[in-house]
């Protein structure tokens, strides 16, 4: 099961935003930046301290499933210890759980090789940018498997437009459920989307689970509850 709550990494005091950047010091690695938000109690944990384990086991586990099911992949290293309710770990595991899915189920990719690029540029998404920039990194991390696949860059026409209309429908069905931020919620959304895509623009037909049950709500302070399409008490 994932890392404490969806609260502070230090003292699981509640998180704090600033609808300013301030001067913030990680109370883990002692890195001086920029960001929007501490702990009540004045705890800041940078990106890369927050993600880089979770990152790792989850590209891990993506390079040796064998499974073409996104959701049962996203679960499976969304569980593991290093993962926390959430965070930027997220927007690197929705789209790894992609390509690993879409790999096994007959896509023509390298896998590995893929979920290296994957990794490149996921890892550029910072926390918060769901709030912040008003684009959910779960969308960015879909449209970057998205991108990936298709070969897709600023200059390719045709997969220009299919990696944006997936972003799109990404963010307006996310936009439909509401907040606050949930990486378990927009990651499931994300990927749910991207399987009906995929197969409508590839005709490669990733598995897609009848019914998702999210297992991680209880240790999310704001969870939704019955609003979530995902949660499982309904």
């Amino acid at each position: 099961m994932t890392i404490g709550r969806a609260n502070c990494l230090i003292c699981e005091a509640p998180i704090v935003y600033s609808d300013e950047a301030m001067d913030v010091t990680c109370a883990i690695c002692g890195k001086q930046e920029k960001g929007h938000c501490t702990c009540s109690k004045g705890h800041y944990v940078c990106d890369a301290c927050h993600r880089t384990k979770g990152v790792n086991a989850g590209l891990a586990f993506a390079l040796h499933t064998d499974s073409a099911n996104p959701i049962f992949i996203l679960n499976r290293m969304m569980a593991d210890k290093s993962i926390y309710p959430n965070g930027p770990e997220h927007h690197t595991l929705v789209g790894a759980a992609l390509i690993a899915a879409y790999a096994n189920a007959g896509g023509d990719i390298d896998k590995e090789a893929a979920l290296k690029e994957l990794e490149q540029r996921s890892l550029q998404v910072p926390g918060g940018t769901c709030g912040f920039w008003g684009c959910c990194g779960a969308a960015v991390s879909a449209g970057q498997f998205m991108s990936i696949i298709l070969k897709a860059s600023p200059m390719t026409p045709e997969p220009w437009g299919v990696v944006q209309r997936l972003t799109s429908k990404i963010l307006s069905a996310l936009a439909d459920i509401g907040g606050p931020r949930c990486c378990k919620r927009t990651g499931f959304t994300a990927v749910l989307i991207t399987i009906d895509y995929v197969a409508e623009i590839t005709g490669i037909q990733m598995i897609k689970p009848e019914n998702v049950k999210c297992a991680f709500s209880d240790r999310n302070d704001e969870c939704l509850k019955d609003r979530c399409p995902y949660y499982p008490k309904k």
